[in-house]
């Protein structure tokens, strides 16, 4: 915890994205950056998905990866995962674009608030 606190400040982090099995985490660091007097960043936590067991999907699980030679079916699935219109990349065809639609239009606000069974990725 430490060391991602120090590393966090040297480096001037203002903001944290993680998954909500880290909150906790997320609590102790900023009480860390209390402590040694600084200002800790914005933490935002995303909801997992989870296998039909209830088992976090992720590398230790080997779940499916975003494949490098087609990876727009898996970033579009992850955008609706996060509760975005799927509308607005409709006519997106490549990864730069996506992720400038995706900047400019994500909304904080429809980021589901529980942890979502996936039955089904995009391949």
């Amino acid at each position: 915890q430490l060391a991602v606190v120090v590393d966090d400040a040297a480096q001037g982090i203002t903001e944290v994205v993680r998954g909500a099995d880290l909150l906790d985490s997320s609590a102790r660091q900023i009480h860390l950056h209390r402590l040694l007097g600084h200002t800790p960043p914005a933490f935002a936590h995303l909801p997992l998905a989870l296998d039909a067991a209830g088992h976090k999907l992720g590398k230790s699980q080997q779940a499916l990866a975003i494949t490098p030679a087609r990876p727009m079916p898996m970033l579009r699935a992850a955008w609706a995962f996060l509760g975005q219109n799927p509308e607005v990349l409709a006519d997106v065809g490549s990864v730069p674009a996506l992720l400038d639609v995706a900047i400019a239009d994500f909304d904080w606000s429809c980021v589901p608030s529980r942890d979502q069974t996936i039955t089904e990725l995009a391949d």
